[in-house]
């Protein structure tokens, strides 16, 4: 009887035990879950807080350029501006001097006084007389035979007769020399020649610019 009697009360205490594991789990489930939903109001709330502020920082200074832009933008214009008045004072033409035409005659008959007395150093010398003498007189212009040049010299009342005379036997003993040159004759010395009718040529410009001066102070002693 003792033995049937007590196998129950063991039974409900087993059953009751159980019964306490039970509510105990769901009791510690209900804690956790409510420690994780305190937790994560908790992580919320910090995540939408806004972090505090950093203090302001100074203002930045102005830059060089915002600084110096005028001073630098006209000192380029200026250095600009003096670059091309440079370039073009160098590159620029200069207006060529003009050189009296004895001058020009002497220069060129003077360089060829070292070269032989030839076809070709008579030619030079001839052309370079003519030249001298259509500049200094005012004569024609361009290319033209001994013969209408010698014809020209002796119409022109500046040349002079004399003058026009001894030009016309040189330029006529140069042409004799070029087209039919003679082993046996001696040389013309055609560059010393030439030097002195230029000499000449200006002498005979020089009693034409004192006849003109004179003419002018003779006309107002008359009057």
């Amino acid at each position: 009887m003792v033995e049937t009697s007590g196998l129950p009360l063991m039974n409900l205490l087993l059953a009751n035990h159980r019964r306490s594991s039970r509510l105990l789990a769901v009791a510690a489930s209900l804690v956790m879950l409510f420690s994780c939903a305190v937790l994560v109001g908790q992580t919320t709330n910090t995540a939408d807080e806004i972090p505090p502020l950093r203090p302001p920082r100074a203002e930045l200074p102005p830059s060089f350029w915002e600084q110096n832009r005028n001073p630098v933008v006209l000192t380029g214009v200026a250095v600009l501006l003096f670059i091309i008045v440079v370039v073009w004072f160098l590159t620029a033409r200069r207006p060529a001097v003009a050189l009296p035409p004895e001058v020009i005659a002497r220069q060129a008959l003077e360089s060829l006084r070292s070269a032989p007395e030839e076809g070709l150093l008579l030619s030079r010398v001839s052309r370079i007389l003519r030249r001298y003498l259509a500049d200094a007189f005012q004569l024609t212009p361009g290319e033209s035979t001994t013969t209408e040049f010698c014809s020209e010299l002796a119409a022109n009342a500046g040349v002079g007769l004399d003058l026009a005379e001894e030009v016309s036997v040189f330029l006529r003993q140069c042409d004799q020399r070029k087209f039919a040159p003679s082993q046996a004759a001696p040389e013309l010395g055609a560059v010393g020649h030439a030097l002195k009718l230029v000499d000449a040529g200006e002498a005979r410009r020089a009693a034409l610019r004192m006849a003109a001066t004179a003419a002018p102070a003779g006309d107002r002693a008359a009057t």
